[in-house]
């Protein structure tokens, strides 16, 4: 079936049931009722209530419940208050965390005008965007909103950018003929979309689709339907939590058969297994992730990216693959004049000079024949025509005093068919006719060439050089406009007879060109392992041509239009798509599937762009990064974070950082653990021994809560080491809990639980169980807080020094003067079940506290100098 664009106009009318006079105010209301608002519908969201219910779902939490319940049967009430302080603390934090604001479709629905021009009953009128309906004729001009999809019926020189939902960065030329074969959205001149913007002209349009089924209301429905990835971190602390829950169930089943074997009362030995269990969990992991990932935010807001969602911030520590826009973000998103061709040579625009009549010409041409202005510094109107307004001023030519003093005469707007605009002024008092336009299509229409030496007849070899050269600029992905004018007698009237016999000028080829800092940005990001890809609107040579400027295509690579990958299989695509460096011409379909090919390899992947039409790919990729200055609040909303200085650049900051983010939750996580097994060794030591519990819940949850997270914050503010940005991604699917990763974690628990279990033990033969253990605990708090130094870095505190992270030194102060509280102050004793201790027993617990410490940095000492 015939798609609209390629109807003819009768045929559209009919299947329409309408005319050109427009639909009956009846017609409209009864259309209304079938069809629908022109509005776009909301995926249904999940209420605060169901985010905080979905909290309480993770297996540690549900043992953490468990364990309160039992404090609280035992009587151990303030335990009870505790355990569920936290995991209500825990549950609240989670659900700020996961409670985002989905403004994606609201923004969408904001990009149509609140009013439309309509023909209804035969005369022109304005209704509410809402209430247009397929078979309106709808009246567009330069200003308006395009607030329906719609097939052009009379053009008038219409111009549209559509930008927003093509990436395609110049205004499109509308035309109102039929289109027989079959093009993608961004060629398809006689046809108006939703969203887009009216920038030239005006053109009667019939609305052929509303509300959900334009092309806006199918990126809606695409975003509806686009599942967000959790994180790799997401995936590695959800193995992380379901492996520790079952070690803990299994740990704890074990311990309390035994205190059962043992004939220890059943209540005694549930609060034994529930002391396990409180020394297992690390209550305060997603808290400290959260805070460390947020910390990071704040310092790559810094760097001009702005993160929206937190768990982005880990996520780019393992980017692989950086599919980005090239407009404005490897580029300035801005037309720049590059070289002019006159006379058989080639001049940038500063080499260009007034004193020769030949330059002066073009000039006058290049200013003339032109539309837009620049104001305060700021081009208003079509960007390739304030480009010429740039290029004059940068030979002192003042666009203002030229046009002052010389008034246009006529004009013959510039149109598709024609490729031309034409205006007549009076050059030097005589009647002149200046021209630009398309090289091939101005070179038909001259017969004459003017050079340093005057005017000659235009020659064949004259015709091959400047088609040679256009070519040359051509396959460097710039875009050429060629210059001609001719004189004419003063009854002369301007028409479209009279482009003809023109004197050739010369060409001038302009682009929008790469970012001083892309290229070493696109260098660095090939250091760190990540692949740069560049996904554009715009046509494959001039994507191709940026895209070697800045290194990101390479001999060997391919290029591939949105056509080109719609023929292709995934099985295909799969193949190829290691090579592919350039995809041009791109649909938010094409988007969406270059993602999701790029993820079935285990890639992660970040999606760039500025569009409506990028925000379903922003919403599918790992990280979406939208443009903050000119991306649309669709991009915006649909992003994960926003740049805003719209600079390739930035993300490659924003991976470091993010690499940064994830050593240091890695770290934190060893600190967090290691420092919990030393509770577990202890607490399984005694139950084997048959000694008594050496810990009460309360103080577990004291060093989980107060002093463990002090040190594990310290450790995420810690500063980027030197080379990070070197060492190739991480591989998402390698888990957190690697071998050697446990392997350190078990080793440096032991070694504070040796410590621990000492301390336990001299107190109990001093002073007995209520001595001992105080001791423990004190012992086990002072460990841990030591500990954190250990867990920074893999280098050693001489060599890492406290200059960085002075927060470090603050966190054990701080942890210190709590434990000292607890440990010193009477009314603390009974809430925090400790019995005061001498001054040997304090002696005791100091020197066993920094044992551990002093054994783990004399290792890394010793591992230095080896190197």
């Amino acid at each position: 079936m015939n798609e609209w664009y390629q109807k003819i106009e009768a045929e559209i009318l009919k299947e329409l049931h309408t005319k050109k006079e427009g639909l009956s105010s009846e017609k409209a209301s009864a259309l209304l009722k079938e069809k629908g608002e022109n509005i776009l519908e909301e995926g249904k969201k999940k209420s605060t209530v169901e985010v905080f219910a979905e909290q309480f779902k993770d297996l540690l939490v549900v043992i953490l419940v468990a364990a309160a319940v039992i404090s609280m049967l035992s009587g151990n009430v303030e335990s009870t208050i505790v355990i569920m302080a936290v995991i209500i603390l825990n549950a609240v934090l989670g659900t700020v965390q996961h409670e985002k604001a989905q403004k994606s479709l609201a923004s969408l629905k904001s990009l149509s005008s609140p009013n439309a021009r309509v023909m209804r009953d035969g005369k022109k009128t304005e209704v509410a965007s809402r209430e247009v309906v397929p078979g309106d004729i709808l009246i567009l001009e330069a200003g308006d909103m395009v607030v329906a999809d719609g097939r052009i019926l009379n053009n008038y020189s219409l111009q549209v950018n559509e930008s927003s939902l093509t990436g395609e960065s110049t205004n499109v030329d509308k035309e109102d003929g039929t289109l027989e074969s079959s093009v993608p959205l961004a060629d398809r001149t006689n046809m108006v979309y939703s969203g887009s913007l009216v920038t030239y002209g005006r053109a009667v349009v019939v609305v052929t689709d509303t509300g959900m089924k334009t092309e806006i209301g199918k990126i809606a429905s695409l975003m509806n339907a686009t599942k967000e990835k959790k994180t790799p971190l997401q995936v590695n602390l959800d193995q992380f939590s379901s492996r520790l829950a079952t070690v803990i169930m299994a740990i704890c089943g074990v311990v309390f058969l035994l205190s059962l074997y043992r004939k220890m009362p059943l209540l005694d030995s549930m609060m034994f297994a529930v002391a396990l269990a409180v020394a297992a969990i690390p209550e305060a992991l997603s808290s400290i992730v959260t805070i460390v990932q947020a910390m990071g935010t704040q310092r790559m807001a810094k760097e001009n990216a702005i993160i929206k969602e937190l768990k982005a911030v880990e996520s780019l520590g393992c980017v692989s693959v950086i599919c980005s826009d090239k407009t404005g973000t490897l580029t300035l998103n801005k037309m720049t004049v590059q070289e002019i061709y006159l006379d058989n040579q080639i001049f940038k625009p500063e080499e260009l000079e007034l004193t020769n009549q030949l330059h002066r010409y073009l000039l006058y041409d290049a200013v003339l024949t032109n539309d837009s202005t620049i104001a305060d510094g700021k081009g208003i109107g079509d960007p390739t025509e304030y480009a010429l307004l740039e290029m004059a001023g940068k030979v002192s030519v003042s666009h203002s005093t030229i046009r002052d003093l010389m008034h246009r005469l006529e004009e013959i707007p510039f149109d598709s068919d024609r490729k031309l605009m034409s205006t007549k002024y009076k050059l030097h008092g005589v009647p002149t006719i200046l021209t630009k336009g398309a090289v091939d299509v101005l070179l038909d229409r001259t017969v004459s060439i003017r050079t340093s030496q005057g005017i000659r007849e235009l020659t064949e070899a004259d015709k091959e050089d400047i088609l040679k050269q256009n070519m040359m600029f051509s396959e460097n992905g710039l875009r050429v406009l060629a210059f001609g004018y001719k004189e004419v007698e003063e009854s002369h009237v301007l028409s479209l007879h009279s482009e003809n016999n023109f004197i050739f000028l010369g060409l001038v080829s302009m682009v929008d060109p790469p970012r001083e800092e892309s290229k070493a940005a696109v260098a660095d990001a090939k250091t760190a392992g990540i692949r740069p890809v560049m996904i554009t609107g715009d046509h494959k040579i001039t994507a191709t041509a940026i895209a070697k400027q800045i290194g990101i295509f390479e001999d060997g690579d391919l290029a591939v239009t949105g056509a080109e990958l719609d023929a292709m299989t995934d099985q295909e695509l799969d193949g190829k798509i290691v090579n592919i460096s350039v995809y041009a011409r791109v649909s938010p379909e094409n988007k969406i599937r270059i993602v999701d090919a790029w993820q079935r390899r285990g890639n992660i992947v970040s999606m760039t762009g500025d569009g409506v039409n990028d925000a379903p790919a922003l919403k599918k990729a790992d990280i979406g990064v939208a443009m903050g200055i000119t991306g649309t609040e669709v991009s915006k909303d649909a992003a994960s974070m926003i740049l805003s200085d719209d600079n390739f650049a930035t993300i490659i900051k924003a991976v470091a950082n993010g690499r940064n983010v994830y050593r240091n939750i890695k770290n934190a996580i060893q600190f967090l653990l290691s420092g919990n097994m030393a509770g577990i060794f202890s607490v399984l030591y005694t139950s084997i021994m048959a000694l008594p519990i050496p810990f009460a819940p309360v103080h577990l949850l004291f060093i989980n809560l107060l002093t463990d997270s002090l040190p594990a914050i310290s450790i995420g503010m810690e500063p980027a080491e030197y080379g990070l940005l070197s060492q190739k991604p991480r591989d998402p699917k390698e888990g957190i809990l690697t071998k050697e990763f446990m392997t350190k974690v078990m080793i440096q628990g032991a070694l504070i639980a040796v410590c621990t279990m000492t301390a336990f033990h001299l107190g109990l033969r001093q002073s007995g169980v209520a001595a001992a253990s105080t001791m423990a605990f004190a012992t086990l708090t002072l460990a841990r807080l030591f500990h954190g130094f250990n867990c920074r870095s893999s280098q050693s505190i001489f060599r890492l020094g406290f200059k960085g992270n002075w927060y470090s030194l603050g966190a054990f102060v701080l942890g210190f003067s709590l434990l000292s509280l607890v440990m010193f102050v009477p009314v603390m004793e009974k809430l925090f079940s400790v019995t005061p201790l001498t001054g040997s027993q304090i002696g005791i617990v100091y020197g066993l506290a920094i044992i551990p410490t002093a054994i783990i940095q004399l290792t890394k000492v010793a591992r230095e100098i080896g190197k």
